[in-house]
């Protein structure tokens, strides 16, 4: 099941990125800004200060909401879902969920296998967070899920309170009720990866506007949830990950293929979901992508609270292919229609404005 995602050579793409290993890393180019500690350019901060948060609001895992509290979030879910899109860079995004979306096709191949990967999804979270407050009445926050809590468990990770159809975001595609329509390579679509139609819980009736991949149509909500992504999400892979020195070589075991020859924790979740979360391009189809990318940035800022040294160290290159410059703190986290441009110094340290909340 693949998760695909651009090589960083010119003149080769994958089609198939959560199903093809790659035996070798990207090529990382010697430059002369390179520093000798594993980075790729890049600041270790901290630059400007930013104001300590009067109040955080507090990020909770799934499956510790109570009933109401799920219900809550899934009503602002559904109400971003039929609201109408603001000025997406796609026109056939229809609401405001698939604005998002839109964006994220349209930005992918600058914010993946590159040093503002982590940042710019973590603005992009922050982004949808705001969405759900402020434009739907929503009164808790963006919540993650802890795969590692399934994944260490005896029990079959289909029974995830991810997947449960009455308090969660539905289960599994059904065989035999979804086609794909033709597609190419540069739609990095992998067949195998939708199973189906999602046939129960809150989005069973929803339709896409958008994907896969880059394609235009109109579509239930697929998945093909593949158990065996699992041990790419345990606690053995977070501290594997957590584990590691410097930003860079943090940041590329966290995000996986094609940079490293299996899944991790990034890649590894989105395969495991299937379906439109399995694409590299219009994986925010699935509402479940937002409390995937949580849960990585949770693990970021688990990463970055380990040393005060950590916290405004960022690294990497801007492309995922040439020319390169080096990413540093002031390089700007496009967002478009869907939240507010910054700068990477601005989402470093989640517990200072304008970020204001933390994980429990």
């Amino acid at each position: 099941m693949l998760y695909t995602a651009p090589l960083l050579v010119a003149v080769c793409f994958l089609a198939t990125l959560f199903q093809t290993s790659i035996a070798a890393a990207i090529p990382m180019a010697v430059r002369d800004d390179a520093t000798t500690d594993g980075h790729r350019g890049g600041d270790r901060g901290p630059g400007p200060e930013h104001k300590k948060c009067e109040k955080l609001l507090e990020r909770r895992e799934w499956r510790t909401l109570d009933d109401d509290e799920k219900a809550n979030y899934i009503s602002a879910v559904q109400c971003l879902m039929s609201s109408p899109a603001h000025n997406p860079p796609i026109k056939e995004a229809k609401s405001r969920f698939d604005e998002f979306q839109a964006y994220h096709i349209s930005i992918a191949n600058d914010v993946h296998v590159t040093g503002e990967f982590l940042p710019w999804h973590r603005q992009m979270v922050k982004s949808y967070e705001n969405a759900l407050r402020n434009e739907c009445g929503y009164k808790g926050t963006q919540p993650y899920w802890d795969w590692a809590l399934d994944t260490d468990s005896a029990e079959s990770f289909f029974a995830s309170p991810i997947f449960d159809p009455d308090t969660g975001f539905g289960g599994n595609g059904v065989l035999g009720t979804y086609t794909l329509p033709p597609f190419g390579d540069d739609s990095r679509i992998n067949a195998t990866a939708f199973l189906g139609c999602v046939a129960d819980g809150p989005f069973k009736d929803y339709k896409l506007s958008l994907g896969p991949g880059k394609l235009i149509t109109t579509h239930c909500l697929t998945r093909g949830i593949d158990p065996s992504d699992r041990i790419y999400l345990n606690s053995a892979a977070v501290k594997n990950t957590t584990d590691l020195p410097t930003y860079e070589e943090f940041r590329i075991e966290l995000e996986g293929e094609p940079i490293t020859p299996t899944h991790k924790l990034h890649d590894g979740g989105h395969a495991a979901v299937g379906g439109d979360m399995s694409n590299f391009f219009s994986s925010p189809g699935d509402p479940i992508f937002y409390l995937h990318h949580a849960n990585l940035d949770r693990t970021w800022w688990r990463w970055q609270s380990m040393k005060p040294s950590r916290l405004y160290e960022i690294s990497g290159y801007t492309s995922s292919t040439p020319p390169f410059t080096n990413v540093t703190l002031d390089y700007p986290l496009q967002m478009g229609t869907i939240g507010n441009t910054v700068p990477i110094r601005d989402v470093m340290d989640i517990h200072s404005e304008p970020n204001c909340y933390t994980y429990v």
